[in-house]
């Protein structure tokens, strides 16, 4: 009779990237990272955005949830294109796979939780912005995390 193993035998090998980010939102709440993403992975996203965004696939940004969401120019004035993995480009195949081994990492070493994630493109067009808030809704709590990858030119 085979013995079923109790826990995952797969060893665990410690990300010195992961464990800075870990290390700086216990300490500060947040952390900045340049180069999670390398420069080609960021032109590549850069290039499937500007895709999209030309093909007319972007639609103005709204505020509050999926049920009472309302477009409010003077709180938010992007345009958003939300991922699919399921549907994902090269690009963005590998911004998931770096994305979920993320996720795994913080749910294996820091028992996160983190069941479902969900991203999007911005554009802002000159002149536009989005208000300083909370990245969360009243009557929902189960986002964990926010992550902001900017896909800016320098």
């Amino acid at each position: 009779m085979n013995e079923i193993p109790l826990f995952d035998q797969l060893e665990f090998i410690e990300n010195p990237v992961y464990e800075r980010l870990i290390s700086d939102l216990q300490e500060q709440k947040f952390c900045v990272m340049d180069n999670f993403f390398d420069l080609g992975e960021v032109e590549e996203l850069r290039n499937s955005l500007h895709g999209k965004h030309a093909h007319s696939k972007f639609k103005k940004a709204a505020i509050g949830s999926r049920t009472n969401e309302s477009v409010e120019k003077e709180i938010r004035g992007d345009f958003i294109f939300w991922l699919n993995e399921g549907q994902a480009e090269s690009s963005e195949k590998r911004f998931f796979l770096k994305i979920n081994n993320l996720a795994d990492y913080l749910n294996r070493t820091c028992f996160m939780g983190i069941l479902f994630k969900e991203f999007h493109y911005a554009i802002y067009p000159k002149g536009t912005f989005y208000k300083r808030h909370l990245d969360t809704f009243q009557n929902d709590d189960r986002r964990k995390l926010s992550f902001v990858c900017y896909l800016n030119e320098r």
